[in-house]
């Protein structure tokens, strides 16, 4: 995702907004380029104009304006670092220090040091900190003002604050919106608009919060049809971005439309051998590959490397190779991605980073086939880990996501404490990358998933805890990777006795996977038993029975697929009726039994206990 503070100079070629623009629309070529000699000059001479208005004839006064007109047109015509500093310093010297001009001019030196891409983070953040100061002196919600939240949010993102960002950034949405609300006229806001949700996206996303950034990245798609040419490059690659983004958060039905989209401007654009067809078709093979449209796959990726290898990009070209492989596994031909990944050893460098992820694909092969040899796979995934762990410090977003495949195939092998091991080494890598929360709980929950497998049940339950709360900040509080860890974490309270908080998990559980999957998907059925189970160990038979009423019809919907499955839910059922009617004739007896020592009055808890045990036996011999 490009930087906003970057694509705000540059979102739109043939637009450009200067200061004269707060009063009156002009043609420029950069978006955010502040003219203050023209707008400052403008307002001097409509005053002149006035016929209230007598110029002073002062010469020291007339050299003083005069001086001070040629220091901010030498400030606005200066385009390298040094000359923009050196002008904004002469500038400065002759300006109030609560004047707006200085608080734009701190402004154009903000943006454009932010904009070069220097680490002179704390730099920017000055600068901007000091024109949002200056400028809210005189200024009260205007779109300049929006501008200086806009480059005090980008820099604290720079500087890993994202709480500090989030708030800068709300703050300039919420001006830009009402100024879209009460049709700011004379100046086109929409670019400035467009910078705010693409950092307001890039904010989101470091804070783990993808499904808020999608709706910012949405937007930002929207602002530019609105703007582009239908069938420019950059509207192009702006569907893919928010292809890509869907597809991140695992969304593949709605990063399809996008993609193709992408797909059809860059193809009428630039041709069938562009780069960017190329790149369109290979993240249409991985969105097909989430479809588990396999063949569709493998299809976009032949196409994407034929024009990556007339290209000669034989990086790209590698990783495509390694798609490939992948594809070539899911569709089981084991043999043909063996092979393809033999060769591909012998065309990358020995320590790369790409010979370590094939490495990885050939372990996945190799496991895949029906006489798998165990010690291959793991020779393989040895030497990736051995590649990989010197690049820790190198590319740690890498290295963190190949070590939790590599878990993956080591839990494929049954090598649980290995896999436990090498994910709690990603998890300490991903813990010092705050934009990558929404991996740290993926992590966090695969290795509480592996410690309840392992009979560790109390060292799981503080990774599955926190792994929820990670997930819904980063998927929201209804996908389906929630409920599965509701689950876990209702299996584990089961293990540890806990069975009215497990109850609670399960029910959780329950209205995710019903919500995200359908009340008939398996997993769904699955966790409705689990419900079951876990009020028929508390003892609460009628809401039990209740559950495996619904399991049974679930699995009945399946058909004759779902026959086991259906005659083990009916058998649990029956169970269910014999322990109730059990516990119930039980209880009679011994009410019966009971001594008449007491004097027959009750105190007023007691009476809501027997009520609350009546209206249960009640509804258990309604049941029964």
């Amino acid at each position: 995702m490009r930087r906003s503070s970057s694509l705000l100079l540059t979102l739109i070629k043939s637009t450009k907004i200067s200061p004269k623009t707060l009063v009156k629309p002009q043609i420029s070529t950069n978006p955010l380029r502040f003219h203050l000699t023209q707008v400052h000059t403008w307002f001097y001479r409509s005053l002149c104009s006035s016929p209230e208005f007598t110029p002073s004839i002062l010469p020291p006064r007339q050299r003083k304006i005069k001086e001070r007109e040629e220091l901010e047109e030498t400030f606005e015509s200066a385009t390298t670092t040094d000359e923009i500093m050196s002008s904004f310093k002469e500038l400065e010297r002759t300006l109030d220090p609560f004047d707006s001009r200085l608080g734009l001019a701190c402004l154009k030196v903000g943006q454009h040091l932010d904009s070069i891409g220097l680490e002179e983070h704390e730099r920017v953040l000055g600068f901007g900190l000091r024109a949002l100061k200056i400028l809210e002196s005189s200024e009260k919600n205007s779109i300049s003002i929006a501008m200086a939240l806009h480059l005090v949010g980008s820099a604290c993102y720079d500087l890993k604050r994202f709480n500090d960002s989030l708030g800068f950034l709300n703050r300039a949405n919420r001006i830009i919106s009402s100024l879209e609300r009460e049709k700011f006229g004379g100046f086109d806001i929409r670019p400035v608009s467009h910078a705010i949700h693409l950092q307001l996206a890039n904010t989101k996303t470091a804070m783990g919060r993808r499904e808020e950034a999608l709706l910012n990245l949405s937007k930002c798609l929207e602002i530019k049809e609105s703007i582009l040419e239908p069938n420019s490059r950059e509207l192009g690659n702006s569907y893919r971005d928010l292809a890509e983004a869907f597809a991140a958060v695992l969304n593949f039905k709605e990063a399809l439309p996008l993609c193709l989209k992408a797909l059809e401007i860059h193809q009428n654009q630039l041709g069938q051998n562009s780069v960017e067809v190329a790149n369109d078709r290979r993240l249409l093979g991985v969105i097909y590959t989430g479809l588990e449209q396999h063949k569709k796959a493998l299809e976009q990726n032949e196409r994407s490397k034929k024009v990556l290898k007339n290209w000669g990009l034989n990086s790209e070209l590698l990783h495509a190779e390694i798609d490939a492989a992948n594809m070539q596994i899911a569709l089981g031909k084991y043999e043909e991605s063996i092979e393809t990944l033999k060769n591909m050893v012998q065309n990358t460098e020995e320590n790369s980073e790409t010979r370590a992820f094939v490495y990885i694909s050939m372990a996945k092969a190799l496991s895949s086939q029906e006489n798998a040899n165990f010690e291959e796979v793991k020779k393989c995934l040895q030497n990736a880990r051995q590649i990989l762990g010197e690049k820790e410090f190198e590319n740690p977003d890498r290295v963190s996501e190949a070590y939790v495949e590599i878990a993956s195939l080591y839990e494929s092998l049954n090598e649980f404490e290995t896999a436990i091991l090498v994910l709690k080494k990603s998890f300490d890598m991903i813990e010092r990358l705050p934009h990558q929360q929404h991996l740290e709980g993926n992590v966090s929950a695969k290795i509480g998933w592996l410690l309840l497998l392992t009979g560790k049940v109390q060292e799981s339950v503080p990774f599955l805890e926190s792994a929820v709360e990670r997930m819904k900040e980063s998927f929201g509080p209804k996908h389906f990777g929630v409920g599965y860890i509701y689950n876990n974490l209702g299996a584990a309270f089961m293990e540890m006795g806990r069975f009215q908080s497990a109850a609670q998990m399960f029910a959780q559980a329950k209205d995710v996977l019903d919500l995200a999957l359908g009340p008939q998907h398996v997993d769904s059925v699955e966790a409705c038993q689990s419900l079951a189970n876990a009020y028929s160990a508390m003892g609460s038979y009628a809401l039990a029975m209740e559950f495996q009423k619904n399991v049974i019809d679930a699995w009945a919907s399946h058909g004759p697929s779902a026959k086991d499955e259906l005659k083990e839910a009916t058998r649990l059922y029956e169970e269910l009726k014999k322990k109730a009617f059990e516990s119930l004739t039980g209880g009679v007896l011994m009410e019966n039994n009971e001594e008449d020592s007491e004097d027959g009055s009750e105190t007023e808890s007691e009476g809501k206990k027997e009520a609350n045990g009546v209206a249960d036996r009640s509804e258990i011999f309604r049941q029964l």
